[in-house]
């Protein structure tokens, strides 16, 4: 069986449980998770 995972839903999941366990490091994850999405648009990156 093989399993294709996007970059994007993975980091929106990540994003969230580090806000659920650290909120006051929302900023800072909304902050890399914007560059990163940035980084990949610009690179035109697919996974």
């Amino acid at each position: 069986m093989v399993l294709h995972i996007s970059l994007v839903p993975v980091l929106s999941i990540v994003a969230g449980v580090v806000i659920l366990a650290r909120p006051k490091f929302l900023a800072y994850v909304v902050a890399i998770y914007l560059i990163a999405i940035g980084v990949i648009d610009i690179l035109n990156i697919r996974f």
